[in-house]
């Protein structure tokens, strides 16, 4: 009797490893919130550091003051409940006040604070001008005035100020709970009030305070990074322990010594593209300081070119390494949407490798090229790439209406994206010329980097060699 072949066992069922995204998302919110903490904090000591004057206060400049009625009031300043409540906290423990008065006319000046009512009580009858509204740049003020007496009782014999201030000595004021008003006037009581005056404030707990949003988004951003860390290496462990997917259409190698490729996924999530910028901060943030390391290698490969005809070893596979891992990314993300396995941080090759960049190491590189290539030689190049990448209107114009131009491939991926949230495909045709503009693209990348001497094709396949130069 013959035996019925068991039928081989099913692939492991993948699942979406939710845990892991939303470490990355939440650690990726973290870093962005306590990176502005930080920023906060540090300007707070900056300016605690560097904009006080010598008796600690932060000063506006002086500007004038000029009325013909006989007093210039403040709009009443409301600093909460009457003084002596109970309240969790007093006004004065936010800043001291310090008001500059200088007259220029004949009279000298008085400056005061007094309880509203009490103010409205004394003013009773008396011309004023209220300070409406004020801008610093250029400086203004708009006045709301009051008809009455052209004369008022001299503001230095009423009892009811809480602080004064005259020509020479300022008003000093710890800040009190209460309904307050600021009135400049003629010591005199006489009207024409004509005064430079110049507002300060001390507040004691700026550098506390500046100190404590540097500590604690300090704090946030190290727990914040050890999120994405965690998250990161707990996507990229699960896209490794996924079954390998076969592969259909491989591209042909050929002749030419860059060769990008790219093979589609079958099953793409409909809506995780959507927050793959998300995910992807913990390699934008490695790539940024990978990148600065390429731009360091290129200068000192161009000086090893030019005196001894080749690219040291170890900095040709560094460079190449940083092409690799950027279009194993982008190929996760915008730049082609083209997996959804998590890329891992490497440089090197991996064995499931569903995005490769591969350059042939030269054994010798013209030493007259090198000087021209990178950029003259290239300029046809940079204007194509320029056009799929920026915009087309971009790479031929400088006004502000072609800098909001879309690039060609950002329109593709966002057909592409669309497709996969309303079908859950990913048409063949669109995959193919998406991986074939990246392909132009990283074929200039590796000429402009002194990689190779051979020009690039221009062409979306893999391509031939063509002549150098």
């Amino acid at each position: 009797m013959t035996e019925t072949p068991a039928a081989p066992a099913a692939p492991p069922a993948s699942h979406t490893p939710v845990g892991q995204i939303l470490m990355i998302v939440a650690g990726s919110l973290i870093v962005l919130v306590a990176g502005t903490v930080v920023l906060a904090g540090a300007a707070l000591a900056w300016a605690h550091a560097t904009q006080r004057d010598g008796d600690g206060y932060f000063s506006t400049s002086s500007e004038r003051l000029d009325t013909a009625t006989p007093v210039i009031t403040s709009d009443e300043l409301d600093l909460g409940v009457s003084p002596g409540d109970t309240r969790w906290f007093d006004a004065g423990d936010l800043a001291t006040v310090r008001l500059d008065v200088e007259g220029v006319g004949e009279s000298p000046a008085f400056v005061g604070v007094g309880p509203a009512g009490d103010v409205a009580t004394y003013l009773d009858g008396v011309a004023q001008a209220r300070i409406e509204d004020v801008e610093v740049h250029p400086f203004r003020v708009e006045y709301q005035f009051r008809d009455g007496a052209d004369r008022a009782d001299p503001p230095g014999d009423q009892d009811f100020w809480v602080a004064q201030g005259t020509d020479g000595e300022p008003l000093v004021w710890d800040l009190e709970s209460g309904d307050w008003v600021v009135v400049v006037m003629n010591a005199d009581g006489s009207a024409g009030v004509s005064v430079d005056a110049a507002v300060a404030a001390k507040v004691d707990w700026l550098l506390p305070l500046g100190l404590g949003l540097l500590i604690g988004g300090f704090v946030g951003v190290v727990g914040g990074a050890l999120l994405l860390v965690f998250g990161a290496v707990g996507l990229s462990r699960h896209s490794a322990t996924l079954p390998p997917v076969p592969v259909s259409g491989e591209e042909s190698t050929s002749g030419y010594p860059v060769r990008v490729t790219g093979h589609l996924d079958e099953g793409l999530s409909r809506g995780l593209w959507l927050v793959k910028w998300l995910l992807l901060i913990p390699h934008l943030i490695v790539l940024a300081v990978l990148w600065i390391g390429v731009w360091v290698v290129s200068v000192i490969a161009w000086f090893a070119i030019v005196f001894t005809g080749r690219y040291p070893r170890s900095l040709f596979d560094y460079t190449v390494g940083v092409l690799r891992w950027t279009w194993r990314v982008g190929f996760y993300s915008y730049a082609a949407l083209g997996t959804d396995r998590y890329p891992p941080f490497s440089l090197d090759p991996q064995p499931d490798d569903r995005a490769t960049v591969e350059v042939d190491y030269p054994e010798h590189l013209s030493r007259g090229l090198v000087w021209v290539k990178s950029w003259l030689l290239a300029i046809p190049h940079l204007i194509i790439v320029g056009i799929l990448v920026s915009g087309g209107a971009t790479a031929a114009s400088d006004s502000a209406e072609a800098a909001g131009a879309p690039s060609l491939l950002g329109v593709l991926i966002v057909i592409a994206g669309i497709g996969l949230l309303f079908t859950g495909r990913y048409a063949r045709g669109l995959f193919d010329l998406i991986v074939g503009l990246n392909r132009w693209v990283f074929r200039v990348l590796a000429y402009v980097l002194l990689l190779r001497d051979e020009y690039p094709p221009f062409r979306l396949d893999q391509g031939e060699t063509e002549p150098a130069g």
